[in-house]
């Protein structure tokens, strides 16, 4: 089990489900009403945030990669 599959797994119940609920959106491009934001330096690199919830993820023509997952009182921007 690598690191996003552990953060994942970590998350309590009710963050899963709204993590779930954003991933789809994020893979439909469905983008409208998301609080979503480039981060500074990097081209294609996203973080989305749900209360205190964080999705960083990389979006390129590709498709969709997650890079972290997790609370925002975890150090979830510490690689970024």
């Amino acid at each position: 089990m690598d690191e996003l599959q552990k953060a994942i797994a970590k998350l309590a119940k009710e963050h899963r489900a709204v993590f779930d609920s954003l991933m789809v959106r994020l893979y439909e491009r469905n983008f409208l009403g998301l609080d979503l934001a480039k981060l500074k330096g990097h081209k294609d690199v996203f973080r989305v945030k749900h209360g205190r919830l964080r999705i960083i993820f990389r979006m390129n023509r590709e498709g969709l990669s997650v890079l972290e997952v997790g609370l925002r009182n975890e150090n979830i921007y510490r690689n970024f």
